[in-house]
């Protein structure tokens, strides 16, 4: 189960996508509309690698909705639980690439409406791995519940895993932030999203801090790969570099085959290498899942992964 947002991204792609106001019109490479929000790139991505998956999240009943609700069944996620808001626009993103590094606008509408009483708990009770993105979005809808329902689901012996996103507001730290945070089995933050979450200087204090709580931490540190840690040990999985053509959705891709990883009973290092093949081969074309790969095709970019141990001080 996968829960967060859900919306297209219209995505914009060239060598120079940086707007010129005063009424300029500037011609870029591409514009699309493609599957948008973390947790529905993660969705897809999953599904790409042979899992069953169920989307949580909220649309509104408008075009965008539609178009976010089809394009997902059509890969083969599960959309029966996404609530459909009558009277809030499906939220929107619109992303300027240009190739390794994005700029990105959200108008955030039904994802922000998004609660743990919409987790059905008949669905829930079916699900091996429980996954949340784009914390941020939703801290006053998701947070005061979800601390509570994914205790229970681990109670269950469900494992789970987290990815907050980056904070638009800035926050960080907040107390029923760390609630959810502390029923995470895997925390899976970018480099940049694990030192504002600890408040630390380096990657390696931010581990430290990351992992106090006694959760894994799998920190993505884009084209160097990805350092695992956990109480007693680091190491740091890297593969050969590859050219993007663009980077929409690549940590979400990693979060997926990582997860499928691991619900084959793969050590941590080698589920983060599936998830760096994934993430590099989504970034072939452009959108977070038109490159998404099939199992296969991860798995053989992994075993190209180089893992190293990483001194905890």
């Amino acid at each position: 189960m996968v829960i967060g947002d859900c919306n297209p991204d219209v995505l914009v792609l060239g060598a120079d996508v940086a707007p010129a106001f005063g009424q300029q019109e500037k011609l870029v490479d591409t514009i699309s509309l493609v599957i948008g929000g973390s947790a529905s790139i993660s969705a897809v991505a999953a599904a790409r690698l042979g899992l069953r998956v169920a989307l949580i999240a909220a649309v509104g009943a408008d075009p965008a909705g539609t178009f976010m609700l089809d394009q997902l069944a059509k890969e083969g996620v599960d959309v029966s639980a996404v609530a459909i808001r009558d009277d809030l626009p499906t939220a929107m993103t619109v992303a300027l690439s240009r190739g390794g590094d994005r700029a990105i606008l959200t108008a955030l509408g039904a994802v922000a409406s998004l609660t743990a009483a919409d987790i059905p708990p008949a669905l829930l009770a079916r699900a091996r791995h429980v996954h949340v993105s784009a914390l941020f979005l939703l801290p006053d809808s998701l947070w005061p519940g979800l601390a509570a329902a994914l205790a229970g689901v681990r109670a269950a012996g469900v494992t789970t895993s987290l990815d907050t996103n980056w904070d638009p507001a800035q926050r960080w730290r907040d107390e029923r932030l760390s609630a959810v945070l502390a029923q995470a089995d895997v925390l899976l933050p970018n480099e940049a999203e694990a030192l504002a979450l600890s408040g630390a200087g380096s990657a390696g204090a931010a581990a430290a801090a990351l992992t106090g709580t006694g959760a894994r931490l799998v920190m993505k540190l884009g084209d160097r790969g990805a350092l695992c840690a956990d109480a007693s040990a680091r190491q740091l999985v890297s593969l050969p570099p590859v050219t993007p053509v663009d980077t929409t959705g690549a940590g979400d891709c990693f979060n997926a085959a990582l997860i499928a990883g691991l619900l084959q009973g793969l050590p941590l290092p080698a589920a983060a290498a599936l998830g760096c093949a994934a993430g590099a081969l989504s970034t072939r074309l452009p959108g977070g899942t038109a490159s998404a790969p099939d199992l296969p095709s991860a798995a053989t970019l992994a075993k190209l992964a180089s893992v190293s141990s990483v001194p905890s001080a």
